[in-house]
């Protein structure tokens, strides 16, 4: 007998709980934390499939609901509980950028004018200074720079 007999002839709960090893396995090489909310599915598909029985339609039918209640449930624990890392703005440019010293390279006004930040230049609001003066960055809102006088 070879393998994809073996395969077919195998009963439905173990063919569940072979895909949600398969799915968790893909999770493992490939991490986006969103296969093992589906194997977490199959694997409970296949669990109550041993113990109640279920016919195909059913597992199926099943399957489908578990997979979205567990990635509704996933995404919504992973929006809750965050990463762990040791600089939380770290891809968050804007928050970086607060209270670093720049240079007010158009005069600037409550209303308008530009600083620059690094090697580029970015629209900026705040206390009325001259072209060449020095600002610390106090917020980012739209894109926008708020500074104040240093």
């Amino acid at each position: 007998m070879d393998f994809w007999e073996q395969i077919k002839d195998m009963p439905h709960e173990y063919m569940w709980l072979l895909f949600a090893a398969l799915l968790g396995i893909g999770e493992i090489i490939i991490p986006g934390v969103f296969l093992i909310w589906i194997a977490a599915a199959a694997a409970i598909t296949g669990i109550l499939t041993f113990v109640i029985g279920f016919n195909p339609a059913l597992q199926f039918g099943l399957f489908a609901l578990l997979c979205i209640l567990a990635v509704y449930l996933g995404r919504k624990w992973y929006l809750e509980r965050g990463a762990d890392v040791a600089d939380p703005m770290l891809n968050d440019r804007s928050a970086r950028m607060i209270g670093q010293s720049v240079i007010v390279t158009e005069d600037l006004s409550e209303h308008d004018g530009r600083v620059k930040v690094g090697d580029s230049e970015w629209p900026a609001r705040g206390d009325a200074l001259k072209k060449g003066k020095s600002a610390k960055i106090i917020d980012v809102r739209d894109g926008i720079i708020h500074v104040e006088a240093v």
